[in-house]
């Protein structure tokens, strides 16, 4: 498989699972979709072929170093969609709509860049388990503040999903890409760029109002830490049992380490508040 094949695989992979979890969120409610929607899905394709654009640790390591580093960026990117609009005045919808990604998307730009710049690769990985560390007391800490996370009312419309798909395919093969370039802190961050979430939280704001991606935002974040959880595991995984079996492994592994005990947890704290 050549290069171009790999990039063009692993962005049509990533555009099909990701097409899933705006799905997940508007059939299941804020706390289980954002569970299901969070688990890793388009990490797999983007891992397994940068892992086999360049097979060595030099290039690898540093590349799934920096993806909890982005994961929590998009940890602080949904946050922000809880604090940003109610300091956002009533204007038409459009425009308030518009502002808010605005803001939104300028602090994770602007986080991005911070972080590509100033962490070397020899210290990616450490600095990847610090990212993961913190990414976990952050969702735990925001989902104890509780928001009503409601089933949606209405459907997401086709060319909403088919736009979230190519977003996410997009932001995959440019990752892929930038491995096959030698850019590994680059492509670790491009491979989280928020695409899924952010296509998420506009098209649920679209479709469902302010309610539902409001209250998808806590289980979205704590979730979210499977990816870096995936990322980090996949660098001794995919090296010692190849893509396949390498793949699965940290897959099932992310889901019962991260996923399965964060579930548990928001069901805990809903019990909790309810008998309280």
């Amino acid at each position: 498989m050549n290069a171009q094949e790999q990039i063009l695989l692993a962005a049509i992979l990533a555009g099909l699972v990701a097409i899933a979890v705006t799905v997940a969120i508007e059939k299941f409610g804020g706390v289980i979709g954002g569970i299901l929607g969070t688990i890793p899905t388009t990490i797999v394709p983007a891992a397994a072929f940068m892992w086999m654009a360049k097979p060595n640790s030099d290039a690898f390591d540093p590349a799934m170093g920096m993806v909890p580093v982005g994961m929590l960026l998009n940890a602080i990117f949904l946050w922000l969609w809880r604090v940003v609009p109610p300091r956002i005045p009533l204007w038409d919808f459009g425009k308030r709509l518009t502002i808010i990604t605005t803001i939104n998307l300028s602090m994770w730009f602007a986080g991005a860049a911070i972080s590509v710049t100033l962490f070397p690769e020899q210290i990616s990985m450490s600095v990847g388990l610090i990212a993961l560390i913190i990414g976990v007391l952050l969702g735990l800490w925001i989902s104890l503040d509780h928001k009503p996370a409601p089933r949606g009312k209405n459907r997401v419309g086709p060319l909403t999903l088919a736009c979230r798909g190519i977003a996410a395919a997009t932001a995959i093969g440019l990752a892929v890409w930038l491995s096959q370039l030698g850019s590994p802190l680059l492509a670790g961050m491009a491979s989280v760029f928020p695409a899924i979430f952010l296509t998420s939280m506009v098209a649920l704001w679209i479709a469902q109002g302010e309610d539902v991606p409001s209250g998808a935002v806590g289980p979205m974040m704590l979730g979210a830490m499977s990816v870096s959880f995936y990322a980090l595991l996949a660098t001794f995984t995919l090296p010692e049992y190849g893509v396949l079996i390498g793949s699965a492994i940290t897959w099932v592994a992310s889901i019962g380490f991260v996923s399965v005990p964060a579930a548990l947890w928001l069901r805990f704290n809903d019990n909790r508040r309810v008998e309280g």
